[in-house]
């Protein structure tokens, strides 16, 4: 294995100055609160498809999903599906109504968005909001702040303790310059990086088994199981992992640093070629990562680790250039998910609570620089836990997703395409999908029945049904 740690370090140094320039050309622009948390709804279809998918995705597209193909072969597409349905869910049902109403009404964020749907005075719905909102991002950024030190440990032998405050630095200096429009370009070019890096690997990867003609031959004389549909699973198990992984999609509306980038679109035209750039890239993605864990189960056919495969496979299939290239993909794909996460926290104190519930009269020039100011704490403080290398982080950040997609995701969808559904069954509904996603972790209930998700999901919508049902016909 060719030692690429030097080129790499220079392909990313080079890159991280990128991110910063951004940054800096975005942040003398940046005028209004409008413009900090939502790119002055000006995002065009190429930036709104690709960095909304990009930071849904994290590392997980580029390390995970190869690494869940090495292990299972052909039989890990069927999370496929789940991701489509919820880039449906999120293009088809939820986009353009959600940016006409953001647009409509002035509305910033998700919890901003709620208040002004219910007419809430109280305030009641956009704290409950923001708490939900707040819990399941800091312990997420703390998580993907430690996945960038152990991604700089892997590439570069640099320790965690080293690699966190750098990484971090990083996303933190050009989030807070630049707000929500530095963050959605630099998605963009993310994301970019992630598909280039799994196309270009799997391709690789093909042209060493001798093309795709030979791809069948040869997987099927060693690991024969990898070209099966159900992975060698009973029925009973594979039916309720294929619900579980179906179910990955009922998360998509629920997530704030996902769908405020439909609030932040320009027109419905962007909508329109957005969802198509969306689907294409995920596609890409996605069908390049299992071609690379089938191929993988060939050509390394002894890794301790599957999820080792990605790194493994760059260093050893491509030139030191490209290897530098697709390994910053990794580190891309982090940077991409955190950056979002934290101005949806920043946002969530800032904006939602600081301008709107303590104090209402701040100018703009104050709201900016209190949202500034709030990003750099939720950095700082999430680098600390990193720091800590605590598995309580990692032990969250499992229902982070689930937790975010049951308590918003029904409540989003419901408002959408219903004036039935009141306050009270608004409310009822997060409660009740937060707290049905952490019952159900904590009991085990996700290894031995079905993804926490599904459950937490449709019990949510049941609670905001019945709540409402009942208090319109007092």
């Amino acid at each position: 294995m060719i030692d690429t740690s030097g080129v790499t370090a220079a392909i990313f140094m080079f890159y991280a100055g990128i991110m910063l320039w951004i940054g800096y050309i975005v942040s003398r622009n940046t005028s209004s609160p409008v413009d900090f948390f939502l790119a002055n709804r000006s995002l065009k279809a190429w930036v709104t498809g690709i960095s909304s998918t990009a930071s849904s995705e994290s590392a997980w597209a580029v390390i995970g999903t190869v690494g869940l193909a090495y292990k299972d072969g052909l039989s890990a597409l069927w999370f496929f599906p789940g991701c489509l349905l919820g880039y449906a869910l999120n293009w088809f049902f939820v986009a353009d109504r959600l940016r006409k109403y953001s647009r409509e009404k002035e509305v910033l964020t998700i919890p901003d968005y709620f208040e002004t749907f219910f007419s809430d005075d109280t305030h009641l719905i956009r704290i409950i909001s923001v708490i939900i909102i707040f819990a399941c991002m800091v312990a997420y950024i703390a998580a993907q702040f430690l996945a960038i030190g152990k991604t700089f440990d892997a590439i570069f032998d640099i320790p965690h303790l080293v690699s966190i405050p750098i990484g971090g630095t990083i996303i933190i200096i050009y989030t807070m310059m630049g707000g929500f429009r530095a963050v959605a370009w630099t998605d963009f070019i993310q994301g970019l990086i992630m598909v280039f890096g799994l196309v270009i690997l799997s391709l690789a990867a093909v042209i060493e088994l001798g093309g795709f003609s030979a791809i069948t031959q040869k997987v099927n004389e060693a690991a024969p199981a990898a070209l099966t549909w159900m992975g060698g699973k009973t029925i009973p198990i594979f039916l309720g992992s294929m619900v579980g992984l179906l179910g990955i999609g009922l998360g998509y509306p629920g997530q704030p640093h996902v769908i405020t980038r439909y609030m932040a679109a320009k027109d419905s035209k962007t909508i329109q070629q957005g969802m198509w750039i969306a689907f294409s890239w995920g596609i890409l993605i996605y069908s390049s990562a299992i071609l690379l864990g089938i191929c993988g189960q060939i050509i390394f056919p002894d890794l301790a680790d599957a999820e080792h495969l990605f790194p493994t496979a760059a260093e050893s299939l491509l030139p030191s250039f490209l290897s530098a290239i697709v390994l910053t993909g990794v580190l891309a794909a982090i940077m991409s998910t955190v950056s979002s996460q934290i101005i949806v926290a920043a946002s969530a104190v800032a904006h939602d609570i600081f301008s709107k519930v303590i104090h209402t009269s701040l100018t703009s020039n104050q709201i900016l620089s209190i949202s500034r100011l709030i990003i750099v704490l939720i950095g700082l403080g999430a680098m600390l836990v990193a720091l800590m290398d605590t598995r309580i982080v990692f032990w969250f950040v499992l229902f982070a997703w689930s937790g975010l997609g049951a308590s918003f995701g029904p409540v989003i969808l419901f408002t959408l395409y219903s004036k039935k559904i009141t306050r009270n069954g608004a409310i009822a509904g997060m409660l009740v999908g937060f707290f049905t996603t952490i019952i159900w972790k904590i009991l085990g209930l996700s290894d031995t029945i079905i993804y926490e998700l599904v459950p937490a999901f449709l019990l949510s919508s049941f609670v905001i049904l019945v709540t409402s049902r009942k208090q319109l016909n007092q």
